[in-house]
């Protein structure tokens, strides 16, 4: 345990009392209502991270909405995930992200010049959820669909700052230990073997630069689970490929002050783990290959670096012993928390990492362009009523469903407690 703080706020948790916490969450959602928006390929509701989410999203009296931007096959695959997601107290929309309606609306603005056809991926159902979540909540907490280790806790913690206004917090993010519980092991292989070392390494080529100093003040820079206001959701651009969380840090960088950021410790987590993949173009190496690209457009755009081959080539050998450097202390560390540590397996892997740099590196020179989604304002200056008309295509798909498998009744008592139901009218499953 510490006390550290960094150049963003750093929220520690010395014991908090989660009670008290959600106690005053409740009360905040009355000025500030919140959504939690969870991204997710159909996949994900045939194992069991995503049902331990759901049971424990029912208990989540300070979240008022629940958006789940899902990709599926068939209409089948959609209505599973409706009827999936039916026990939550909270208004629920599941986007069919890839369903005609939706597609249709994408395909209007394509033809105005907007192109999101092309974009299929996380980045693209981060960006219907955050247009649909910003109509019903002032504050969004957003995380995966594979938190093996899920806790009510996590959107509290992520949520909260956001909702106490005289923090001035606009944008949370959650750092953690990544520790399997069996085997028991470090994981987090991206982070530990490439992130941490390319920092560093990138400050000993270019010197120091305030971008570069802003990621190391992350904990976790790739952890997947964060929060923003309804504002900052609207005037962000959504990165388009897997360095979707280092690019959104980059946004974050861009159009936050410092001290309107905070990280937020979640304690133990893990989900679903990733494969290394056989070439840059797939797994962890593809993960690699987008944040390294990610990272030096940001340095191009903000820092006024020049990147050519020489200083590529001095990037990769700097990783090397930098990485190196961290095996050995990672190896210490395991040892004497009784983990489970192959340095070997390890040595491989940020071999491997090495390898993405230099390739990774070729191609940016040759396209330095990135692939951002533009944000939600343009959207909006391009069809006005696209949040409008995007939650009615979702009522409506939601509502097919409802009408082939449910039977109507109409409730007339008050509102729950979470004051999540609009109207009087409901569906229930049969």
């Amino acid at each position: 345990m510490d006390y550290k703080q960094e150049r963003i706020t750093t929220i520690h948790d010395f014991g908090c009392d989660l009670s008290q916490l959600e106690k005053r969450a409740i009360e905040l959602t009355r000025e500030t209502p919140t959504a939690v928006l969870i991204p997710s390929l159909y996949e994900e509701l045939e194992r069991p991270a995503l049902g331990r989410i759901r049971e424990q999203l029912k208990d989540c009296a300070f979240v008022n909405t629940i958006v789940v931007s899902l990709y599926a096959d068939t209409a089948e695959q959609y209505a599973k995930a409706v009827e999936f997601f039916a026990p939550l107290p909270q208004k629920t929309h599941i986007i069919w992200e890839n369903g005609p309606r939706v597609i249709a609306l994408l395909t209007e603005l394509q033809a105005k010049g907007m192109d999101l056809l092309v974009h299929r991926g996380k980045g693209r159902a981060v960006w219907l959820g955050l247009g649909l979540a910003t109509l019903h909540a002032g504050a969004i907490a957003l995380h995966d669909a594979d938190i093996i280790t899920y806790e009510r806790s996590y959107p509290l913690k992520l949520l909260f700052p956001l909702l106490e206004t005289e923090f001035g917090i606009a944008f949370t993010k959650a750092y953690y230990a990544r520790i399997s519980s069996e085997p028991r092991k470090i994981n987090g292989r991206v982070t530990r073997l490439f992130v941490a070392p390319l920092l560093h390494s990138l400050m000993d080529v270019w010197g120091h630069r305030d971008y570069i100093s802003y990621l190391s003040a992350y904990r976790y820079p790739l952890s997947g689970e964060f929060a923003l206001t309804s504002d900052l959701a609207l005037t962000t651009r959504i990165p388009a490929n897997w360095g979707l969380e280092v690019g959104m840090l980059a946004e974050v960088y861009r159009n936050v002050a410092l001290k309107r950021i905070a990280q937020v410790d979640l304690g133990t987590f893990d989900h679903k783990h990733q494969t290394i993949g056989t070439s840059p173009k797939e797994g962890l190496q593809k993960m690699c290959r987008d944040i390294l690209q990610s990272l030096l457009r940001t340095l191009t755009e903000t820092e006024q670096v020049v990147i050519g081959p020489d200083q590529l080539r001095s990037l990769r050998i700097k990783f090397r012993r930098e990485a190196q450097n961290l095996v050995r202390q990672y190896s210490v560390d395991a040892k004497f928390n009784n983990l489970n540590y192959d340095r070997h397996k390890e040595e491989n892997t940020l071999e491997r990492f090495e390898e993405v740099i230099v390739k990774a590196g070729e191609q940016y020179l040759e396209d330095p362009t990135g692939t951002e989604i533009p944000d939600w304002t343009r959207a909006l200056a391009v069809i006005p009523n696209l949040r409008q008309r995007l939650g009615q295509a979702v009522a409506d798909d939601m509502q097919e469903v409802l009408e082939q498998r449910v039977t109507p009744f109409v409730n007339l008592g008050p509102q729950t407690s979470h004051g999540n139901h609009s109207s009087s009218e409901d569906l229930v499953l049969t």
